[in-house]
């Protein structure tokens, strides 16, 4: 199990190989894209913040997940300014089956959401600025 928070482009290719075996028929990934839009206002770009403890909260997701699927997981999570087309969240997971991978990965995203601290500054288009997640 790998998992991070970095405030480096994340590379897809890397946390697939931390979690890939020639035992897995599938491999479920899920990246979080910024979009350019939220709640029907224009958005232009994203500061994402993590509170100090927020990478040992994504490391507990991460192992919590991986433990009641019996699977391996991988998941990094970036911080800082991202504009619109930058990679957010990474997560991935290998399985011998594409079942049981799209749930657990599907579970570890919601995981992540709603139990690790991090918070983004939506920068929106027609100019000011909100907090999502806090």
């Amino acid at each position: 199990m790998i998992s991070f928070i970095t405030d480096t482009p994340l590379d897809r290719a890397a946390l697939e190989a931390a979690v890939r075996t020639p035992a897995d028929g599938a491999v479920v990934v899920f990246e979080g894209v910024i979009r350019d839009h939220d709640h029907g206002d224009g958005v232009s770009s994203l500061d994402y913040q993590a509170h100090p403890d927020a990478e040992r909260f994504l490391a507990e997701v991460c192992a919590s997940v991986a433990a009641q699927h019996g699977l391996r997981v991988a998941a990094a999570h970036r911080i800082g300014h991202l504009e619109i087309g930058d990679v957010a969240l990474i997560a991935v997971v290998a399985s011998a089956h594409r079942a049981e991978a799209f749930a657990a990965c599907a579970e570890l995203v919601e995981q992540i959401k709603t139990r690790v601290p991090i918070w983004k500054r939506q920068h929106l288009a027609n100019g000011p600025s909100e907090w999502v997640g806090l």
